[in-house]
């Protein structure tokens, strides 16, 4: 697993030009618990996940967690510090067991200003990442903890079978995740979800989460604005 092959960010490189890449960068395992950044460290490097799954959050003086986002295989963190040279805005812990790449800055610099692809996809990220902050920020402002955690088992989701109108949540997060996910505490996440399930909104699998009518969740977002 120690080859940047699979990074979609360097899919427009030729063979050679990931080899090259590859030994610039320092390779190693995370365990599943084990930190690989804390909040405010020092350090520019970029790191990618070649496999596994890492999360980003923050974590309070009281010991709370908000989570961010996840990261899995193919995709990377690190590059606001890589750009900016700041502190590390948030915290990167393992979910599984990885196998991570640490690129110097210097690298990626170089990398996106030779290769105009990589420069696109970086920007294109950035936006996206904007965009979620903008959205959370909305959320957070605008919607009670029910819309919210709403919101959230959405973005979770993906679609079931085709054909099938339902949306399944695999594995299924541990109401404490989803409460640090929505800036909450997990008695309201309990609570909502037990809502869910007694209106028939929501099932629970072995395994899943069942959104049995994604449809009429979103409806139920939409009615905060109204």
């Amino acid at each position: 697993m120690s080859t940047l092959a699979g990074i979609p960010l360097f899919k427009s490189l030729d063979g050679e030009a990931i080899r090259r890449l590859d030994t610039q960068c320092a390779w190693r395992r995370a365990k599943a618990g084990e930190f690989v950044l804390d909040y405010q460290d020092g350090g520019t490097d970029l790191y990618f996940v070649a496999q596994g799954h890492v999360r980003v959050l923050i974590q309070a003086n009281s010991g709370k967690d908000s989570i961010l986002r996840d990261i899995r295989d193919g995709e990377f963190f690190g590059e606001l510090a890589a750009i900016d040279s700041q502190p590390r805005s948030a915290a990167i812990v393992a979910i599984t067991d990885s196998v991570i790449a640490k690129m110097p800055a210097s690298v990626f610099r170089q990398t996106v200003h030779s290769h105009a692809d990589v420069c696109d996809q970086l920007l294109a990220l950035l936006a996206s990442q904007i965009r979620m902050l903008a959205n959370r920020v909305y959320e957070y402002g605008t919607f009670d903890v029910r819309r919210r955690l709403y919101a959230e088992l959405l973005r979770l989701s993906r679609p079931a079978a085709k054909g099938n109108p339902q949306a399944i949540i695999s594995p299924p997060p541990m109401h404490a995740e989803l409460a640090a996910r929505i800036s909450s505490h997990r008695e309201a996440v309990t609570r909502e979800l037990a809502k869910l399930e007694r209106s028939g909104l929501l099932e629970r699998r072995r395994g899943a989460m069942v959104l049995l009518d994604p449809g009429r969740i979103a409806n139920l977002i939409a009615e905060a604005d109204e």
